[in-house]
């Protein structure tokens, strides 16, 4: 197995990265408060010295009151958060890594007395509502600036910090999501309408984060068909749609899409073997992240809950071999970073033999 790619460096405005292998974002809850604490600044601090490119952290929040739905997910906001950050950014730096915050609001996917604030409503494009009974009232532009407001403030603190560039996460049924997708989305003003229209939202974001920072400042945007409550759902069905999709997305500034799949191996449309990323790059010319699976024997939602062990070195010449072909750029893996921090070292030193197996236990570590 050649696993050369994924090895090569990687250069993109101010970012330089050693590889092309990504830490994938992935929700912890191991933030009392909100505020990460030094086994935050370890974990990343492990990876990092094992060689990962480019770390992605756990989604965190911006500062709008209605973001998340867990005390402990970290916010990116108020001074004792962000010094919290800071350090977890000297942590990184120190071993020679690359770290970027992934900024997240929840949206509708918020309970109402959800903590840390139960006082607090959720927010949602179109709102929500039981027969007869409106629970949660739609958007108004006032909320939807100061959401955007809050995105712009949290680019120019991870700036302000020194980190490497900023995510913003747009896929999984969350808010941004939640105004691409037409079931959560039946506005009558420019944030609505056509699939384009409702690009609207996660472009002015876009376009906020980029005047908050610096031209060379590099923004990712992660996006999905599939969503947590309909694996089969697509924005785009067809490579024509995801042009147009993507489109208002590119001209408002996104350097790098995070193309999230369940299993990246999979073709996006019918008649071509290209992965979303592959896809992606190809209608757009932007670099892409591939991600779904990776290093996994099976994929992410089949052995999420299993107690069999799955080979964490799997499907890599799959991956080098899109990789050789141009098709993806940079790849994101998640679960096998869990149990194995020196995936990447053993990765590049073919002992794939060595590398720690995965079963669900190992999400209780998280070391």
């Amino acid at each position: 197995m050649s696993t050369a790619a994924l090895f090569k460096p990687f250069s993109l405005k101010s970012l330089s990265l050693p590889n092309r292998i990504v830490m994938a974002p992935m929700t912890r809850s191991f933030s009392p408060g909100g505020i990460p604490g030094d086994d935050v600044a370890a974990y990343y601090k492990r990876r990092a010295e094992n060689q990962v490119g480019l770390i992605l952290t756990e989604g965190t929040a911006p500062p709008h009151p209605a973001a998340l739905n867990d005390p402990n997910v970290p916010n990116f906001h108020g001074t004792a958060a962000l010094d919290g950050w800071g350090k977890v950014l000297a942590a990184v730096h120190a071993a020679g890594g690359k770290i970027m915050p992934q900024l997240w609001h929840v949206g509708i996917m918020r309970r109402l007395g959800s903590l840390p604030d139960p006082d607090v409503k959720p927010v949602a494009p179109s709102g929500f509502s039981k027969p007869g009974k409106p629970i949660v009232e739609p958007m108004s532009e006032r909320e939807i600036a100061d959401v955007i407001a809050a995105y712009a403030t949290a680019a120019c603190d991870a700036r302000r910090l020194g980190f490497d560039g900023i995510e913003i996460h747009a896929a999984h049924g969350y808010l941004i999501d939640q105004f691409f997708w037409a079931a959560t989305n039946i506005r009558a003003d420019r944030f609505g309408g056509s699939a384009v229209q409702r690009t609207t939202f996660a472009a002015d974001i876009v376009k906020a984060c980029r005047a908050a920072t610096a031209p060379d400042f590099p923004i990712l945007l992660r996006f999905s068909q599939w969503k947590q409550q309909d694996y089969a759902a697509k924005l785009a069905p067809t490579a024509a749609e995801l042009e147009a999709f993507l489109r208002p997305l590119v001209d408002a500034g996104v350097d790098i899409f995070h193309c999230s799949t369940r299993r990246f191996w999979e073709p996006e449309f019918d008649g071509s073997p290209m992965n979303l990323a592959g896809w992606t790059k190809k209608l757009t010319g932007k670099s892409v992240i591939t991600v779904g699976s990776v290093g996994l024997g099976v994929d992410f939602i089949s052995g999420f809950g299993s107690k069999d062990a799955i080979d964490t070195s799997g499907n890599l010449d799959k991956l080098s071999e899109m990789m050789e072909r141009d098709n993806i750029d940079l790849a994101a893996v998640g679960r096998a970073l869990i149990t194995e921090p020196a995936w990447v070292v053993k990765v590049r030193e073919g002992r794939a033999a060595d590398i720690a197996r995965y079963d669900a236990a190992a999400l209780k570590m998280l070391v």
